[in-house]
């Protein structure tokens, strides 16, 4: 990370220089790490400007001109997401920066980073990757500036961008410049997209490709980047073909038009083996931050410093998560030799007091999960393996990963073992016995599960299974729980504002929730994230699947309601959920039967909360709140009627 430190090692230059948004911290959580340990591993010198000071290009000089390339990423998130919430106001924090302080990254960084890169050093190699550039690869809706925006590509001025886990990709590329080969001899390999110059024509796929099972129709035309701008339902188009294509064993190259380049997408890389996933996570990893920031706290860091990575991937292929985009929809599963190595490495390590915070990855129960037929796989294009039903050829045993549970926490030096990762209840239902361990042994009185709607309708726009699914895995957990004499509870989490939720379906799942007695603490806004399917739904109005129109919650008080709903209980949410109700004619959940959803008269704590609300709003104004009796003609309000 310094002069001082490539001077310790007897290093005068660097071969690869990665630029990232985020604090460095060398765990196998942190993207950085991983791709520098390769890239190490492999035999090159690295650096790491870690949040550098962005405004002017001489932070980027820091560490010299690298010998092959930079390596930009905005970091482990997309910045805009990192920046801002739902409601597009500013966020206090950021879990990836030192003491967790906000504004150490630019908006959009990928581009900002790449074009610093560029004033730093004329001329050299910049090479983009991470989640940012990943699904910001192509036209896409940005959710912040309400706009279509062109591939990252063009903004970043990027030679390459490498979407997607690049472990492979890196270190591939470094060996190719190592050789003497230039940026344009990168444009064979999977998992990489690049732009066209004017006249340049488009070269054949490689042979390899084809041997991979990329199909002889090699490459299909997305609508343009202008068309996609100017038409919502070219957008959704666009959409579902990318998606249509992800699964790297049939994906096929994709073209897209800006105007007069071509912006070229080639298929997918291919999934890790498991013995690729063991060289991953069996490096030489610190597991923690770089000694530069001292005594500073790094929150993301202290949240999974005692964590176990044990697959990565999904197939579950959610509408609104962006994990199959970037981490591929087969899930990747390590052994379970380098994953008890990897445990027995965390004793004697400083701060590990003998629990694992989380043992599982992206879903913690599709560890070891696949497809039984990889010949059908070779050729299936379905999005998601379990929606709407459990496809019949998937595989679906929990046998490895209950062994590998029970080795985990059986070892000596380990107390407890949390599984604090998402659990698809749907997969976990066909496993009793499963159900029962996490009951018995995983589970710290709470566990956390995401149902995110009741609404039948909305959960098929989220490609989510039934409520009724969820209700089934909350009674087996119950009875495991009591059957272990041990008091637990699920904690579920729900999605405001969805595509597809409209008025009447958040009513269903306010009900929803008052029948079954569950009041949640905390809920999640629907952020539209760049290339999610849920994302064109809301920009467009249309299911890019079906391509029929779907209700969508644009406005700021049209989400405010759903959030409100959400959380009916809560008394500050009182005269805003009366309204709601009122407007769509259900005053008869207004009242004090057991059906209902709110009093018929506001609780004080609720008026006290509209006038709160209201003192601020005055005040946000400039006005000062409250009477003013020194104002000509004022005269004492005499008492209010009603409420």
């Amino acid at each position: 990370m310094s002069r001082s430190e490539m001077d310790e090692r007897g290093w005068e230059e660097l071969d690869i220089v990665f630029v990232t948004g985020d604090a460095y911290v060398d765990h196998p959580s942190f993207a950085m790490a991983i791709l520098g340990r390769n890239l190490e591993a492999a035999g090159f010198r690295v650096g790491i400007l870690s949040q550098p000071e962005w405004h002017d290009a001489e932070a980027f000089r820091t560490l010299g001109r690298p010998r092959l390339f930079f390596a930009v990423s905005a970091g482990n998130m997309d910045s805009m997401i990192n920046h801002y919430t739902a409601n597009k106001k500013p966020r206090s924090d950021d879990a990836y920066s030192p003491d967790g302080k906000a504004g150490r990254r630019p908006d959009r960084a990928t581009a900002v980073y790449a074009q610093r890169c560029r004033e730093a050093f004329p001329g050299s190699v910049v090479i983009a990757g991470g989640v940012e550039a990943s699904l910001r690869r192509i036209a896409h809706y940005d959710y912040w500036s309400d706009t279509v925006k062109p591939s990252v590509l063009i903004s970043s001025k990027a030679d390459v961008v490498i979407y997607g886990m690049a472990e492979a990709q890196i270190v591939e590329v470094a060996q190719r410049l190592q050789k003497g080969g230039t940026v344009r001899d990168l444009r064979d390999m999977r998992g990489v997209t690049y732009l066209m110059g004017k006249n340049e024509e488009l070269v054949p796929m490689p042979k390899s490709m084809y041997e991979a099972g990329t199909p002889s129709d090699d490459t299909k035309e997305l609508p343009s980047f202008e068309e996609v701008k100017a038409c919502k339902r070219a957008f959704a188009r666009a959409t579902f073909i990318l998606h249509h294509e992800s699964n790297p064993f049939n994906g096929r190259r994709l073209l897209q038009r800006h105007g007069e380049r071509i912006l070229v997408q080639n298929p997918p890389s291919l999934p890790l083996s498991t013995k690729g996933m063991d060289d991953v996570y069996d490096l030489p990893y610190a597991r923690s931050p770089h000694p530069t920031y001292g005594a500073a706290r790094i929150p993301a860091w202290e949240m999974i410093r005692n964590s176990i990575t044990i697959m990565r991937g999904c197939f579950g292929g959610c509408s609104f998560c962006s994990i199959t985009a970037h981490q591929g929809r087969i899930v990747q599963s390590r052994s379970s030799e380098s994953i008890e190595k990897e445990v027995d490495r965390l004793e004697g390590t400083k701060g590990f007091t003998g629990v694992i915070s989380d043992i599982g990855g992206p879903t913690a129960n599709m560890y070891d999960l696949r497809c039984t037929r990889p010949e059908v796989e070779a050729k299936c294009r379905r999005q998601s393996c379990v929606h709407p039903t459990i496809c019949v050829l998937l595989g679906t045993d929990h046998g490895p990963l209950k062994k590998l549970m029970r080795s985990v926490r059986e070892k000596k030096h380990v107390k407890k073992v949390f599984v604090a990762s998402g659990i698809r209840t749907d997969l976990a239902q066909r496993d009793p016995e499963y159900v029962r361990d996490l009951a018995n042994h995983h589970v710290g009185g709470i566990l956390k599960v995401a149902p995110e709607h009741a609404h039948p309708d909305v959960l098929k726009a989220m490609r989510k299974p039934t409520v009724e699914d969820f209700d089934g895995f909350v009674r087996a957990f119950e009875k495991a729980s009591k059957k272990a004499n041990k008091r637990q509870f699920i904690v579920p989490y729900f999605i405001g504002s969805h595509p597809g939720s409209g008025v009447e379906e958040m009513i269903e799942l306010a009900l929803y929730l008052k029948k079954s007695g569950l009041r949640p603490d905390a809920v999640q806004d629907f952020i539209p994230g760049p290339m999610d399917m849920a994302t064109a739904m809301y920009y467009t109005g249309l299911d890019p699947q079906s391509m029929k129109p779907i209700k969508v919650a644009r406005k700021l008080k049209d989400r405010k309601m759903q959030r409100a709903l959400l959380q009916f209980f809560k008394p500050e949410n009182y005269f805003e959920v009366r309204q709601v109700l009122k407007e769509a004619k259900r005053s008869d959940l207004i009242g004090d039967g057991c059906e209902c959803l709110i009093p018929l008269n506001p609780p004080r704590e609720a008026i006290l909360a509209r006038r709160r609300g209201a003192d601020e709003m005055v005040g946000s104004q400039g006005r000062s709140s409250g009477y003013r009796p020194h104002r000509k003609g004022w005269k004492k309000p005499g008492p209010k009627k009603g409420n």
